[in-house]
């Protein structure tokens, strides 16, 4: 269980765009159906989730595909993007784009909200995985940016 509860407004955003992220990777609809979607299936209330911070790593996620992919290739070799389960893909992404598009939360901050995420919503070797892959973004992206 989540010692943050329900309460923590950016966590829930976290929360939020990892289902809409999910929920858009298999059904390709409107990001906005997925928020809607998720919104509900999550038991979000409105005032119980950061809005504009869900939607800034909704849409950073989508925008910066391509690259997070790349980078999540580069740093864990082993596991083809394919092969890599789809709810830890998911939570990766979030926490790559966090960590080197998006900026707006410390280092520490998106590498234990992924590994929280991961915890919920992954199996048991997801966080283990999640910060692995992780510190090895940071590693290869992040060293020497005063992070």
């Amino acid at each position: 269980m989540n010692i943050k509860g329900n309460l923590d407004p950016r966590h829930n955003a976290r929360r939020l765009a990892l289902s809409a992220l999910f929920c858009w990777l298999f059904n390709d609809p409107q990001i906005e159906e997925c928020v809607v979607l998720s919104t509900e299936l999550l038991e979000t209330e409105e005032e119980h989730a950061d809005k504009e911070l869900a939607a800034f790593i909704i849409n950073g996620v989508k925008e910066h595909l391509e690259e997070i992919d790349t980078i999540i290739s580069t740093c864990a070799p082993d596991w083809p993007i394919d092969k890599i389960s789809k709810v830890d893909l998911v939570i990766l992404r979030v926490a790559v784009f966090e960590l080197v598009f998006g900026k707006k939360a410390p280092v520490k901050v998106a590498i234990d909200e992924a590994v929280e995420l991961a915890k919920e919503f992954g199996n048991d070797t997801s966080s283990k995985f999640i910060n692995g892959v992780l510190g090895t973004v940071v590693e290869k992206h992040l060293q020497g940016q005063g992070n």
